[in-house]
């Protein structure tokens, strides 16, 4: 055989054992999960997630008694996904705590996470620099798992004749330079503004971060402790205003939500449509518009965490990692859709 020959032969069967290799590797990582890098959009991947379809199929959970606490808008979550887990895996034990000092919110959550009262928590809003920087120094690291997207909406009184608002407008509500509807086309009524104070949940702190811009709250704005209390004094105030979790302003009987626009002439309500009248309510209640918040249409979204602590495979790290997964599973994300928030995947 020629020198030319052996050359050719060589060559082909080192493209053949190429192709063989790289072909088992693309196998391996399809079925194992392994991270490839994406030149596209220069981010490292998993090629596939596998997510069980119940409860019951979840390979493995810790037993124990495990404390957890954090935001107030996961009560519903709280109420419906987690009786479902006990009910399946009784000896994973959660029980919910509250802050020692002050309300229960997301903050409060990661803070007693960071103090070792909790085993994960759950929040409104995305771990802070700072919340970070005080878990290193404490030895662990803080992961936030995203099981949820939620959207703010703005409740006011039934009887308030007006088209919408623009997160611009609403802005302006909050820090006291809009105080009255007649400047947005609305009646002759002062605009009293509710809220809770800034410590006292991720809601607020979304809120301040994300539609006020970092500025302060104005003179006019009313603190109202809870959420309950907020939407009571919604319902007897002609004039007034209350943002909140959209599953907790949507199916309300006293207050009307509001639709929300980035600009002016593309105002999109967080309910489904048409409308139902609260005279119809209870027995008709207006429905999340899942849609919207899912594909982006509706300004004010944001998403759900469980906060984890990480520190070598503790029980507790574990916990948190289970409870995120299985909120995860098919079953959980049908169950998160019906206590109305939008399934994440």
């Amino acid at each position: 055989m020629s020198q030319k020959n052996e050359t050719t032969v060589l060559l082909l069967a080192l493209l053949l054992t190429l192709g063989l290799v790289g072909g088992v590797f693309l196998w391996l990582a399809n079925t194992s999960g392994i991270r490839l890098f994406n030149a596209r959009n220069n981010l490292s991947q998993p090629i596939k997630q596998a997510y069980s379809e119940s409860f019951a199929q979840f390979p493995e959970v810790p037993s124990g008694l495990f404390s957890y606490g954090g935001s107030t808008t996961w009560a519903p979550i709280r109420k419906e996904v987690d009786t479902a887990i006990q009910t399946v895996f009784p000896r994973f034990q959660l029980r919910y705590t509250d802050p020692t000092i002050g309300a229960p919110g997301s903050g409060s959550g990661i803070k007693m996470l960071l103090n070792n009262q909790l085993a994960f928590s759950q929040s409104s809003r995305s771990i802070k620099d700072e919340e970070y920087q005080k878990a290193q120094q404490r030895g662990f690291t803080l992961k936030e798992i995203p099981v949820a997207i939620d959207g703010i909406a703005i409740a006011v009184n039934p009887n308030l004749n007006i088209p919408g608002l623009t997160v611009a407008q609403l802005q302006d509500i909050y820090t006291g330079k809009i105080t009255n509807w007649q400047q947005l086309s609305g009646p002759n009524l002062p605009i009293t503004p509710y809220s809770r104070r800034l410590e006292e949940g991720g809601t607020v702190e979304f809120f301040n971060e994300n539609v006020l811009d970092g500025e302060k709250f104005g003179v006019n704005v009313q603190f109202i402790p809870t959420t309950t209390e907020a939407l009571k004094e919604v319902a007897k105030n002609p004039g007034g205003l209350y943002y909140a979790s959209a599953p907790e302003v949507v199916g309300q009987c006293s207050v009307k939500p509001l639709p929300l626009g980035r600009t002016s002439d593309k105002l999109v309500p967080p309910h489904k449509e048409p409308f139902i009248l609260l005279q119809e309510c209870p027995q008709r209640r207006n429905q999340l518009n899942a849609a919207v918040f899912q594909n982006g249409e509706y300004p004010i979204t944001r998403r759900l965490f469980v906060i984890v602590k990480q520190n070598g495979q503790s029980s507790d790290q574990q916990a948190g990692e289970t409870y995120a997964n299985l909120l995860l599973t098919e079953q959980g994300q049908d169950l998160i859709s019906k206590t109305g928030f939008v399934r994440i995947r």
